[in-house]
């Protein structure tokens, strides 16, 4: 459930998001993975003497993890592969990711900046992520980004992972129980996660989801990561709750 939000004291008007804890998803919110994990996708094929896939559709299934990148893959390019097969390739395509993964990953504009921002405004950030933490750590370390955040809690290490609401409570910390949390994503596991939370969602409409976002029914979709404190604002005058879900 969402604490009221206090108007805040005059001496604390130079910290107007002290009072918002923001869960961050990672791939396709803070930071443009697809070119690493689509470019490990396809090493990974060609083992099977395939060609490069379709960029825009792996991207687009990048949230579902390497096991359906390199699945679809073969379907699209008409290779029936085994259980066996995809067992070992999803093997040696996480070992393959981890050695190179920020090969080509990048912030998204706007990325440091904002969140710089952010934490300077008194805003908790922490990251909120379904790509294992063994990953993510490494990732944000690499790209000098691990300063930003208060946690980071991969999908491997949350009670259950998003879409399940425990991911955020986690994330979040017990000790900011009284604060805002609001859940900032792509993709559907990030907004049903902030749904079954309780707590309003901030859909990104540059990440990776297939699926329309008028139908994900955020709080509020953004174009723009810089956008985020305009938009922290406008649920400031207007809170808005969320039943839990089943």
């Amino acid at each position: 459930m969402r604490a009221t939000t206090p108007m805040p004291h005059p001496l604390h008007r130079h910290k107007p998001y002290s009072n918002f804890v923001l869960c961050f998803d990672l791939d396709g919110t803070l930071i443009d993975t697809a070119p690493d994990l689509v470019r490990v996708t396809n090493e990974m094929i060609a083992k099977l003497g395939l060609g490069k896939t379709h960029y825009a559709k792996a991207r687009q299934e990048v949230g579902y993890g390497s096991r359906a990148l390199i699945a679809n893959a073969c379907t699209r390019a008409g290779f029936d592969l085994t259980t066996e097969q995809l067992e070992d390739l999803q093997k040696q395509f996480l070992t393959r990711y981890a050695e190179t993964i920020a090969d080509h990953s990048q912030p998204f504009h706007g990325v440091m900046d904002t969140l710089k921002q952010l934490r300077r405004g008194g805003a908790t950030l922490v990251v909120c992520t379904n790509k294992p933490g063994y990953l993510a750590r490494p990732l944000l370390e690499h790209l000098r980004m691990t300063w930003l955040f208060e946690n980071i809690v991969g999908g491997d290490e949350a009670p259950r992972s998003k879409p399940h609401a425990s991911h955020i409570y986690m994330a979040a910390g017990l000790q900011n129980r009284t604060k805002d949390i609001i859940m900032v994503g792509d993709s559907y596991p990030d907004i049903r996660a902030g749904h079954n939370a309780g707590v309003p969602t901030i859909l990104m409409r540059y990440g990776y989801t297939a699926v329309k976002h008028h139908k994900l029914r955020p709080t509020i979709a953004l174009d723009r990561f810089r956008d985020i404190p305009l938009a922290l604002e406008q649920i400031q005058k207007k809170p808005l709750r969320f039943r839990s879900g089943s």
